[in-house]
Formats: structure tokens, C-alpha cells, sequence
């Protein structure tokens, strides 16, 4: 048992170092790739220069670091906190197929963006950013606040059910508010196809606080993660503190998703199919297989990306409907797997 466990250990270990030499390359190629196609030579010029007076450098340097540098370190960001927060949500909830917009992120990002837009007349992004994420948080307190109530409460169903009518309560709401106003709609359509491009560094940076910080707390719910997946009695009388550990864990999911979200839109799927790859690959044990799933995200995300601006040109497709195209799929790849293997 010794052997085998060190071999497994090394195994992992070796992914999780091939997924980031996949990760460095994905990167090297999103900075080369867009609408004006660039040389190594080019992106290498345009990261370390300055604008000077040679009118094409100045115009490489400015699309590599105030266009695809942001786009690039975006998409890693947010595909690595919506990949570990799938998986986290999978972990607490005991739902294969749950996913972070479980929680009501997703709605309550909508309907604070479209909501501001409506009372305030916001048309920047750069405006109503910070409103979709305190939109999505807000929905994911109340979310975890009306689970934590009356009988089986904080358990995993009482959660989904929660997350469910929470959902499709904002989800209504939104509707109705995009409806009236044909700002909030307009805006609505864009936002809601979710995208990595158009955002700068001063929404990246403040932004990836949360992320960091949601990435903090996911690391420390890890070792009792794999405990309460056995059952809450067993994880109870193991020493498990089940209360704390799944609030934990439901305000990291909310950190990460919910900045995730308010930075680029709803991104379906990823958190889901990244999950199940991961448990694929790495097992049961949520201390690798959180890691492969932050890591699966940001390569996936950013290919998705990369996808978008090369399949339109000279336009673009977001990144969000290239990863719904390829995890509606998956998913009901994934259904008809678990049907026929339970039948």
C-alpha cells in the first residue's frame, strides 16, 4: 500500500506540473493571438518597452500590455477561482452536479448590474462592477442564511433548495427589470455572455483580492472536506467541526465566484466540468483534486478565450458562449454516464 500511495503521490504531482507548463504555453499563445496576430519577438518587445517615438512599437506595446496582458491575467484569475469554487460547491453540497450559480452568484450579480443601471444610468462596466459583486455576495448570504433555518438546516439538500428558489426568484426579477428599461437590457445581453475582455488592471487587481482571499479559506477547508464526504456523523464523531467548516467553505465559494462573476459575466459550466475532470484524474481526495480544478479552469477558460477571438475574426466570440457550447455537452455527457451506470 506504501508503493502504491507514493506512486499516486507522484503521479499527481506530475500533473499538477504539466498542467502548469499547459497553463504557461495557453498563456504565451493568448498573448500572441487576436485580431492582429503578433510574433514572439512582438509580445516580447511590448511587455518590457515603453511608448516611444516608432509608431508600430507604440502600438504593439499598447495592445500587449493595456489589452492582452489584463485579458490574459483575467481569465487565469477568474478560471482558477471558478474551477476550485466548482468544486468546493460539489464538495459541501455532495451534488455531483451542483455548480456556484447553486448559490445565487450568478442571479444576484444580474439583477444588482441591471438594477444600478436602471436607478443610476451606469453604462461602464468599470461602474457597475463592484455592484455585481456585491449583488452576487448579498444572494449568497441569503442563500446560506434561509438554508440555515427551521428543520435539516445547513444540510446539503436545505442548501440546494435554497440556492433554487433564491435563483429563480432574482433570475424573475431581472427578467422583469430588463424588460422596462432598455439600458438594463442592452447591458444585460453583454455582461451575461460573459467575457475577459475590456477589463483593466485597476478592476483585475482589487478584484483578485477576493480571489486570493477565497483561495485562503478553500485551502483550510480541505482536510475536513474529505471527512464530511463520508457522511456528517462519521465527520462528527471524527472531530469535524461541520458547522464551521461548511460556512467556511460556502463564503470562500461566495469570494471566489462572486468576483469571478462581477469581473466577467456568468461563465457556465466551467466550475462543473472542471470538477468532474479533476475527480477523474486525481480521485476523491479534495486536497489534489481542488488544486487540478483551479488549474483545469484557467487553462480551459483562457483556450476558450483564445477559441473566440479565432473563430469570428474579425470579431470576437465571448469567452462564456465557447464554454457554454462546450459543457452543455459534457453535461449531458455526464447525465447519460451516471443514468446508464445507475441502471
Amino acid at each position: 500500500m506504501g508503493a502504491i500511495a507514493v506512486q499516486a503521490r507522484r503521479r499527481r504531482v506530475v500533473g499538477v506540473g504539466t498542467l502548469v507548463a499547459v497553463l504557461v504555453v495557453v498563456g504565451v499563445v493568448s498573448l500572441v493571438v487576436g485580431a492582429r496576430a503578433l510574433s514572439l519577438a512582438e509580445v516580447w518587445h511590448g511587455l518590457f518597452a515603453a511608448p516611444g517615438s516608432d509608431q508600430r512599437l507604440t502600438e504593439i506595446t499598447l495592445i500587449v500590455q493595456t489589452v492582452r496582458v489584463p485579458r490574459t491575467v483575467l481569465a487565469i484569475a477568474a478560471g482558477v477561482a471558478l474551477g476550485v469554487g466548482g468544486a468546493l460547491i460539489q464538495g459541501f453540497t455532495r451534488n455531483p452536479i451542483a455548480d456556484t450559480g447553486l448559490l445565487g452568484v450568478n442571479s444576484g450579480a444580474s439583477f444588482a448590474v441591471v438594477s444600478v443601471i436602471l436607478l443610476f444610468g451606469f453604462a461602464n462596466p468599470y461602474q457597475y462592477v463592484w455592484f455585481a459583486f456585491l449583488g452576487a455576495g448579498v444572494a449568497g448570504v441569503v442563500v446560506f442564511g434561509l438554508a440555515s433555518l427551521g428543520r435539516g438546516a445547513g444540510s446539503p439538500l436545505t442548501l440546494a433548495l435554497a440556492g433554487q428558489g433564491v435563483t429563480v426568484f432574482l433570475a424573475a426579477m431581472t427578467t422583469a427589470i430588463a424588460l422596462s428599461d432598455q439600458a438594463s437590457l442592452n447591458a444585460l445581453r453583454f455582461w451575461n455572455a460573459g467575457s475577459v475582455a475590456g477589463v483593466g488592471f485597476d478592476v483585475i487587481w482589487p478584484v483578485g483580492v477576493f480571489i486570493v482571499a477565497g483561495l485562503v479559506l478553500a485551502l483550510t477547508t480541505l482536510p475536513t472536506l474529505n471527512l464530511l464526504n463520508l457522511g456528517d456523523d462519521v465527520a462528527r464523531g471524527l472531530g469535524a467541526n461541520i458547522a464551521l467548516s461548511r460556512t467556511v467553505g460556502i463564503v470562500a465559494v461566495v469570494l471566489l465566484a462572486g468576483a469571478a462573476t462581477a469581473a466577467c459575466g456568468p461563465i457556465a459550466f466551467l466550475g462543473l466540468m472542471v470538477a468532474h475532470v479533476a475527480r477523474y484524474v486525481t480521485g476523491p481526495d479534495y486536497r489534489w483534486l481542488v488544486p487540478y480544478a483551479g488549474l483545469l479552469g484557467a487553462v480551459i477558460l483562457l483556450a476558450c478565450d483564445i477559441v473566440g477571438r479565432v473563430v469570428t475574426r474579425p470579431g470576437e466570440l465571448q469567452a462564456g458562449v465557447v464554454v457554454a457550447l462546450a459543457g452543455a455537452p459534457f453535461f449531458a455527457a455526464l447525465v447519460w454516464r451516471r443514468k446508464f451506470k445507475t441502471a
